[in-house]
């Protein structure tokens, strides 16, 4: 996966036509010229990793340069500016993955200034003194933001006050809320869900004998699964949508097209890499009316990310449905990480849908905009097929629940 890269000697995975995020960075920071005590500040933005667990590397990720204008920190902030892979990458090259070991359970003045940093809501000046040169990498991955040049950390001061929302230090410093009502609470009161992730992920949440740091990739799975799940409780007691519904959105070359049929609440992903379908570019995963007890394995965490912004759309109009969800796969050279899919899946809901009075009219309109054969796709969605021929409640009274 990906080739060693003539103009800064790393592979790079994934990675086109010979662009090399890194090539700015190595430029203006050579070895010879970078200071390994740096004033920078941070998105907030924080990394929690998996290896080695429960004795993982935690830290704290900032520009090398003091810059409070940017404003593209987060999926959200990427979807909002239409922020292109280059310009992603390029941002996340130039900043520093300052890390240090942290056994999950114990606690340290490095974790305690990461934690500070985390629950502040706006960008936060931090003198940073590293042991050692970073590393020239740059780590991406399917589920994670891309994290870039890592290097050990052995002290770091916050260098200005530190503003914290209300609701925030209510549920940080409540010691008895468990981590799920504390999340709840956040999102009913509309903090946006990268943030949260990183507050359950810096340990900050839930009863404060159990709190620990939380791999990040784990964080972004139980953020959207607890939050879906909840919303799930209310969909299952709505009436049914009365009509076929489609809806669609596409950005950085994830074009979805979602199904919303009237009947019971069931949910499907279906993912497909062009040009074509076999087992090598073809992903599904499927639950039926109740709670899904595994892990998406095949889809993994866009999934439950996907799953999050179809449960946000049908509490909004308090209706239930049985949702198909397909994901066409064109260029997307670089993995940005599931939030960027939340937030394409979340846009395609703020559109008016197309509505039609039977299945194969939606199939008909979905198949005009695709690159696939979708005909392939149709006849592999557990959904379609259960949907084409149960007989529900509603066909013998004549109407629609």
């Amino acid at each position: 996966m990906g080739y060693l890269c003539v103009k800064c000697s790393s592979k790079h995975p994934y990675l086109k036509n010979n662009f090399c995020p890194f090539e700015e960075f190595i430029r203006k920071f050579s070895p010879k010229t970078f200071n390994l005590n740096f004033l920078g500040n941070t998105p907030p933005d924080i990394f929690i990793g998996t290896y080695n667990y429960p004795n993982v590397f935690a830290g704290i990720i900032s520009p090398i340069e003091n810059n409070k204008n940017n404003t593209a920190n987060n999926p959200e902030d990427w979807f909002k500016q239409n922020l292109q892979i280059e310009n992603i990458l390029l941002t996340r090259s130039s900043m520093i993955y300052s890390r240090f070991k942290n056994n999950v359970k114990q606690k340290s003045k490095l974790q305690e200034v990461m934690q500070e940093v985390t629950m502040s809501h706006k960008s936060v000046d931090v003198e940073f003194f590293l042991e050692k040169q970073p590393k020239i990498r740059l780590r991406l991955d399917q589920k994670n933001i891309p994290i870039s040049n890592p290097a050990p950390l052995k002290k770091a001061v916050i260098t200005e006050n530190i503003v914290i929302k209300k609701p925030i230090e209510k549920a940080v410093y409540s010691s008895d809320i468990k981590s799920k009502e504390a999340v709840l609470e956040l999102y009913n009161k509309e903090f946006p869900v990268s943030h949260l992730i990183k507050l359950l992920s810096a340990g900050l949440l839930g009863i404060e004998k159990n709190r620990k740091l939380v791999p990040t990739k784990w964080s972004i799975t139980a953020v959207d699964t607890l939050i879906s799940k909840e919303l799930m409780k209310n969909i299952r007691g709505y009436k049914w949508i009365n009509k076929v519904q489609v809806f669609f959105d596409t950005y950085l070359e994830n074009h979805y097209e979602i199904i919303l049929l009237p009947a019971e609440w069931s949910f499907e992903v279906i993912e497909v890499k062009l040009p074509g379908i076999d087992e090598s570019c073809f992903w599904q995963d499927f639950e039926f009316h109740t709670d899904r007890k595994n892990y998406a394995d095949d889809v993994t965490g866009a999934y439950y990310a996907n799953r999050l912004a179809v449960c946000e759309y049908l509490e909004k109009i308090k209706k239930q449905a049985s949702v198909i969800v397909l994901r066409e796969i064109g260029n997307y050279w670089a993995p940005l990480g599931v939030g960027i899919l939340r937030e394409v899946t979340r846009n395609a809901f703020r559109k008016k849908p197309l509505e039609f009075d039977n299945l194969n009219e939606a199939l008909e309109n979905i198949g005009s905009r695709l690159k696939i054969s979708f005909d392939n796709v149709s006849d592999k969605s557990i959904l379609i097929k259960r949907y084409k021929t149960q007989k529900k409640l509603n066909y013998f009274l004549g109407f629609f629940c």
